[in-house]
């Protein structure tokens, strides 16, 4: 029997052994990159690693150093500086806000702190500082909350603080008012947390736990202090507590030029103006921080510069007797009734040869509470319809034209009838006189006279009871006049926030030119002016037509404590910012009319009130048709009509010394002659002040200014 072998069916090879070593080739492979990449870590560049790790970088702190001084022109000190102890924390980078909340926590049982604005967000961001707080918080949330971003989701978590937060204790509530300005801070600035009010027990307690406040520290807070008063508060300005820091208003400037959010800075007048000169240079300390945030040193690279100082025009005895001279009269006003209406009373003293203010002062009626209250920056931010007193700039303006002259100026003064228009006259009795010459028409303070040089500047062709016409370049030529000695436009001091005048418009509601309104803005009965202006005009007459800038900063001084070793950076120089075109002959004509209105022989002048001051002055009174609301916290209440005083004088006549500038406006009644006696008490002020000499040939009747 033949035998047949059957072959054995063949195994499938395996394909496992083959995965696996495809596999073990791969963790080969990541295993020698991951070698490779030690060996360049540790072996290549380990010393270059080694040194990241370890590095530190460093960041500049500014400090604060006290402000500029303010003297007045007798180096008596009207502003100085105080040094305060003060508690401070200066925020390092990448601080928490756990480490924040543990640190006011700490600094709570050791100082008090006003917690009187301290709001229910601020306590709430205090209480979710806390980890703990937080977790508790943090459970009253869903899986999907906790999901969320970080700002959606910390106003979840304030809403459920909201609703399980304990009230706070007062050692609690004062933890959170310092872990507030601690959590405004930007990193490494420094703030205060206490600058007002810190005891001796405070910073001793403060100075001995340091070591456990990160941040904190103990530092001086500089503010202002008046060892002569606050006399003169007024003009020279506040300054803003660090709470208040930067005002809104300008916080980008500020930010832009390199201050700090809670610097203080000069919020109004002087302060305001000369904030760059007064701040001072900040001490400068370069911190550095290691990889950890931790700060490793802290080298003051610049101790700082005390602001410079600033060196008045202002005599602070005499601008004390002036704003009590304008108190005085202004306060008879008020308590008479006759300033029911009336907005305030203002006054400025000039140097007219200089432009140096020598004193400004003024007082706002308070309606509601019927008092009266500072504002002397009412001398330049209101305006008022002044009266008469522009006449001598009117008369100059004609001088200039060529419309009358110092040799023929006399025109008749009758009264001027227009169609469909009240009569046009002057204050006293219609047929008084024919005819008046310019000198004559100041001493009496003529309208009419007035008028008939606008319609002579106008080309006015008129006829009694017909309509009036003239050029209709009338405005502008009378308002090129008038600008020239300032008025209308604004003088430049250096203060903040001047206004132009007011302009009353050129054309009536049918667009005809409103030719009675020019007749009246010859007697100074339609545009309006600050006080401030008024002063530089009258001493643009006194300076014989010159126009100086006002100015009340003399000169800047550095911050040496020696007084005699102060050097001066900068002195202020009069500057001639015009001169009228008119000649020195039509001046003088001028002056002597002004003087006539002290010193003339008619009965009917109008400011002899002053005419036995000695040496004898020259004058301008002004008295205006004004209107105020019957009711002036209501503007919608009828308006009724007032009147407005003013005053303009130079003295001594022959000499001046000062210009003086005043007014009034909206009395009810003009009976207490208020405008006459400020000027009379002001000027006399002066004259004893200064010890100016009498005129041993000076006589009331004497009839004239020049010669």
């Amino acid at each position: 029997m033949k035998y047949i072998r059957t072959p054995r069916p063949k195994r499938p090879k395996s394909r496992i052994p083959f995965r696996l070593n495809l596999l073990f080739f791969f963790v080969f492979v990541l295993f020698a990159l991951l070698v490779g990449q030690l060996a360049y870590l540790q072996i290549i560049n380990g010393s270059s690693f080694s040194e990241v790790v370890n590095s530190s970088s460093s960041t500049t702190v500014e400090g604060t150093v006290p402000r500029g001084m303010i003297y007045d022109s007798e180096g008596r000190v009207m502003v100085s500086n105080k040094a305060n102890k003060a508690i401070t924390y200066t925020k390092n980078v990448s601080v928490t806000s756990a480490q924040m909340e543990k640190v006011a926590t700490v600094l709570a049982t050791y100082i008090n702190a006003d917690t009187s604005s301290l709001t229910k967000r601020q306590e709430l961001d205090y209480y979710l500082a806390n980890k703990q707080n937080l977790k508790r918080v943090n459970k009253q949330l869903t899986k999907a909350q906790l999901k969320l971003g970080a700002t959606k989701l910390y106003k979840l978590e304030l809403k459920a603080a909201k609703k399980i937060m304990p009230s706070l204790s007062s050692k609690q509530k004062t933890a959170a008012a310092i872990y507030y300005k601690m959590n405004s801070a930007s990193e490494f600035s420094t703030v205060y947390l206490k600058e007002t009010g810190v005891t001796s027990t405070e910073v001793a307690q403060v100075g001995e736990h340091l070591s456990s406040m990160p941040g904190v520290n103990l530092g001086t807070d500089w503010t202002n202090s008046y060892p002569n008063g606050k006399s003169m508060l007024s003009i020279i300005g506040s300054v803003s507590t660090s709470k208040q820091g930067l005002p809104e208003d300008s916080l980008s400037a500020y930010l832009t030029e390199g201050y700090s959010r809670n610097d203080r800075v000069g919020t109004s007048y002087l302060q305001k103006q000369y904030e760059d000169v007064l701040k001072g240079s900040k001490s400068q300390t370069k911190v550095t921080v290691n990889s950890n945030n931790s700060v490793t040193s802290a080298v003051q690279q610049y101790a700082g510069s005390a602001g410079e100082n600033l060196n008045l025009t202002l005599d602070s005895k005499f601008q004390g007797q002036v704003a009590d001279i304008v108190k005085k009269y202004y306060q008879s006003a008020v308590s008479s009734g006759a300033a029911s209406l009336s907005d305030g009373a203002y006054a400025v003293v000039m140097n007219p040869s200089t432009g140096a203010v020598l004193a400004m002062t003024g007082y706002k009626h308070n309606f509601k509470k019927n008092t009266i209250t500072e504002n002397a920056l009412g001398t330049i931010n209101q305006t008022f319809v002044m009266g008469s007193v522009v006449k001598p700039a009117m008369v100059l303006g004609a001088l200039e034209d060529g419309v009358i002259t110092t040799s023929n100026s006399s025109l008749p003064d009758v009264p001027i009838y227009l169609k469909g228009t009240p009569v046009k006259k002057s204050w006293y009795n219609i047929g008084a006189y024919s005819s008046l010459t310019a000198d004559h028409a100041l001493e009496i303070s003529s309208n009419i006279y007035m008028m008939r040089l606008a319609m002579r500047e106008g080309n006015a062709k008129y006829e009694a009871n017909s309509y009036l016409t003239m050029d209709n370049d009338i405005f502008s030529k009378m308002r090129r006049h008038f600008g020239e000695f300032g008025l209308g436009i604004k003088t430049g001091i250096d203060l903040p926030g001047e206004v132009t005048g007011l302009e009353g418009a050129t054309h009536n509601s049918y667009g005809a030119l409103a030719v009675g309104s020019a007749l009246d803005l010859s007697y100074g009965n339609y545009d309006a002016y600050t006080t401030m202006q008024l002063a530089d005009y009258v001493s643009t007459v006194a300076n014989d037509g010159y126009r100086m800038r006002p100015y009340l900063v003399q000169s800047i001084t550095d911050s040496s404590k020696s007084s005699k070793s102060k050097s001066v950076l900068s002195t202020t120089q009069p500057e001639v910012l015009g001169k009228i075109g008119a000649t020195q002959a039509d001046v003088n004509l001028v002056k002597q009319g002004m003087w006539m209105t002290v010193h003339g022989s008619d009965s009917n002048r109008t400011v002899s009130a002053l005419n036995d001051l000695n040496p004898g002055v020259a004058a301008k009174s002004g008295t205006a048709q004004t209107f105020a609301h019957s009711d002036p916290t209501d503007s919608s209440s009828p308006l009724v009509e007032t009147t407005t005083i003013s005053l303009v004088a130079f003295a001594p006549a022959k000499n001046p010394q000062i210009a003086v500038a005043l007014v009034i406006p909206n009395l009810t009644s003009t009976s207490g002659a208020w405008n006459t006696s400020m000027a009379h008490d002001i000027i006399e002020s002066y004259y004893k002040l200064h010890n100016v000499k009498e005129d041993s040939g000076y006589s009331s009747s004497q009839a004239t200014i020049n010669g």
